[in-house]
């Protein structure tokens, strides 16, 4: 179940902004992107490599530390996923 928390649509623009940069995505491909559009594992770009490059940017951007241990697979399923996962980091 997502949560809603206020200031979630900047944090959704940034994640958005993070995909588009760090993975070379087209502005309208990530502009499509649905909480449910799936990601790791679905786009060929975001592999594993990349997955650091865009948790490191989302740090960066969002001014948040991510530790080692909160990565896991289902905060990188969706865009909505990851996209709780930043608000929850950066809206406490």
């Amino acid at each position: 179940m997502l949560v809603i928390f206020e200031g979630t649509s900047q944090v959704e623009t940034t994640v958005r902004a993070v995909l588009a940069d760090i993975l070379g995505l087209s502005a309208d491909r990530v502009a499509a992107f649905t909480p449910d559009t799936p990601l790791f594992g679905a786009l060929p770009e975001l592999d594993s490599m990349a997955v650091a490059s865009v948790l490191t940017e989302l740090e960066d951007r969002l001014g948040i530390l991510i530790e080692d241990d909160e990565i896991d697979g289902e905060m990188l399923e969706t865009f909505g996923a990851l996209v709780q996962f930043a608000a929850t980091k950066a809206l406490v």
